[in-house]
């Protein structure tokens, strides 16, 4: 990382896109989708470009672009995405399997931890 912007150095770039795309297990539609049915209330629904939180959408953008694309902030979008994603489903911190909060969460930013592996 460089100290002055807190980005991954450039060398660090091939192995942050591997661990953010291992992080975020799933699509950009299943996102969408859950961003979509997440943020629906029962007196407004958000546009589905405006739905769910801002961090959801960014991943959901991050996931459309290529390597070459990526900016400094699509950088440290992917670096906390990854380090929230390994610390929630940290197995000695995991929280009940029935805890929809913690679940929802994940999800928000990509994470299925219900799904199976790959």
């Amino acid at each position: 990382m460089t100290e002055s912007t807190g980005a991954p150095e450039v060398h660090d770039v091939d192995a942050l896109w591997r661990a953010f795309h291992q992080a975020v297990n799933m699509t950009s539609r299943e996102l969408e989708d859950w961003l979509r049915t997440d943020a629906a209330g029962t007196d407004t629904e958000a546009t589905p470009d405006e739905a769910g939180r801002p961090a959801g959408q960014q991943v959901v953008h991050v996931l459309g672009k290529r390597k070459g694309d990526l900016t400094p902030d699509d950088l440290q979008l992917m670096q906390r995405v990854v380090t929230t994603v390994r610390e929630r489903t940290d197995p000695e911190a995991e929280p009940q399997a029935g805890d929809a909060a913690w679940r929802r969460h994940l999800m928000s930013i990509g994470h299925d931890p219900l799904k199976p592996p790959a």
